[in-house]
């Protein structure tokens, strides 16, 4: 069974939520800043230390 990413993220985003209730300005922020980083030098840095 294959399932697009995107699915799967929005499932456990939607589920997380759901169970955990965080705030939304925490929802935000970590929002905001993985996009943020995602365009940074930092990228590299991430990207080799997940790998």
């Amino acid at each position: 069974m294959d399932v697009p990413l995107w699915f799967a993220l929005l499932a456990v985003g939607y589920l997380g939520i759901k169970l955990f209730r965080p705030p939304v300005w925490l929802i935000c922020v970590l929002l905001l800043s993985g996009y943020l980083l995602a365009d940074s030098l930092f990228a590299s840095v991430i990207d080799t230390a997940v790998k």
